[in-house]
């Protein structure tokens, strides 16, 4: 949806103008969203979220009930969901984990672990002996596999298929196996292998995808007379900017997942979605400044900008937005701006032409003092924006619910 809910519009109209701009996520669409997702999915296919893409404590509770755990990829997220979700199952990803970093997932029982080289595999197992002999975390080797040049095109960013910093390189696969099969390292389990190669993938995709790492891996568990439990394919489940209507098809994802795992009985699946399960519930509101006109076109300058929202100026696309007209009186002795022609582009308040939310945008007549809600904010938004550049105030966090009790920060 690109619209903001009812509970989205009444907020973002009601809100002084002091806690604008503002993210304001919609806790039932979040859930209603992330039930859909599940019971689209196999029983044997498990959910793990990717916290990167949104890690409010908010959202990870509302997930909690819809997912078997949560992806981290570093120290700090590993503490952060821990104390969040208390609990939940977690797996340890991402390259350049650092010895303390491994010594506290050990300690707070972390048992699932991307590895992704050779130097981290023996630095995980000499900390396990060390930290947790007791333990005996499971591993699952994450390959950098080849991709169809196809599947490459249509991606929107490759994790893998091409020279990458992520994961191990296939040629490594039999002596990473032989590590852990041939008693070298016992105080480890081999459970299988993760492969997240590429993001921004229809379901078809996704599917030509999953299988192919699927024989890959059980080829390789075949070549060394071994049964790997587990193959993680990963997230990268499309979210289109452009032509946000268009939904990515979890019920054809869900039913090829659950072809692939009619032929293998005792293998099970597990994705990580990110940005798929949290984009749609989350909306970035906030207020126009000042509306002028440059070389014939017009902008509309908002508070706030790509320091809060930077996904619009890394993705280089449109935010879809939904401009909410004010009825409140004009408070300022000196004219309001507006728009004289049908379309504005939104800008923020940084002293960058980059700061762009989005251009060309219907929205005739504007004013100074109108408000505007950008949709599909609910991932990759706040947290990878460089908040302090010029240091303008920070945006206020607004979680709704339907019986009209929102948690805020």
């Amino acid at each position: 949806m690109t619209a903001p809910t009812e509970q989205v519009r009444r907020r973002a109209l009601s809100l002084p103008f002091e806690e604008l701009p503002a993210y304001l996520y919609d806790v039932d669409a979040l859930r209603t969203h992330a039930a859909a997702v599940r019971s689209a999915l196999p029983e044997r296919a498990e959910l793990y979220y990717a916290a990167k893409a949104n890690p409010e404590p908010e959202i990870l509770a509302a997930l909690a009930p819809y997912v078997d755990g949560y992806e981290v990829s570093s120290g700090g997220e590993l503490a952060h969901v821990a104390k969040a979700v208390p609990g939940s199952a977690l797996a340890f990803g991402g390259p350049g984990k650092t010895p303390a970093e491994i010594t506290a997932a050990l300690e707070l029982g972390v048992a699932r672990f991307h590895v992704e080289s050779v130097y981290e595999l023996r630095m995980l197992a000499e900390l396990t002996a060390r930290v947790a002999p007791a333990s005996r975390p499971g591993v699952l080797l994450r390959f950098n596999l080849p991709l169809a040049d196809a599947s490459l095109r249509g991606s929107q960013l490759a994790m893998g298929g091409r020279p990458t910093p992520f994961g191990l390189d296939p040629a490594e696969a039999d002596t990473v196996v032989r590590l852990l099969t041939d008693g070298t390292y016992p105080q480890l389990e081999l459970l299988g292998v993760h492969a997240h190669l590429a993001s921004g993938l229809d379901a078809a995709e996704l599917l030509a995808s999953a299988e192919a790492v699927v024989a890959w891996s059980l080829g390789l568990a075949e070549r060394h007379g071994v049964r790997f439990r587990e193959v993680n394919v990963g997230g990268g489940m499309d979210v289109d900017y452009a032509r946000p209507e268009e939904r990515f098809d979890w019920a054809a994802y869900g039913a090829g997942l659950s072809r692939l795992l009619d032929r293998h009985p005792e293998l099970t699946l597990r994705i990580e979605p990110g940005r798929a399960l949290t984009a749609y519930c989350g909306w970035y509101a906030t207020e126009v400044l000042d509306v002028k006109p440059s070389h014939g076109e017009e902008f509309a300058v908002v508070r706030g900008g790509t320091h809060h929202l930077r996904t619009p100026a890394t993705k280089g696309h449109d935010q879809p937005c939904t401009v909410l007209r004010s009825d409140r009186p004009w408070p300022h002795p000196w004219p309001r701006s507006a728009a004289t022609g049908e379309r504005v582009t939104f800008a923020g308040q940084l002293c960058t032409p980059k700061d762009v939310l989005s251009r060309g945008v219907p929205a005739a007549g504007l004013r100074a003092g109108d408000r505007v809600a950008f949709a599909l904010a609910g991932a990759y938004a706040w947290n990878i924006s460089h908040h302090d550049f010029l240091m303008h105030p920070r945006p206020t966090f607004h979680f709704l619910r339907a019986e009209g009790h929102g948690a805020e920060a």
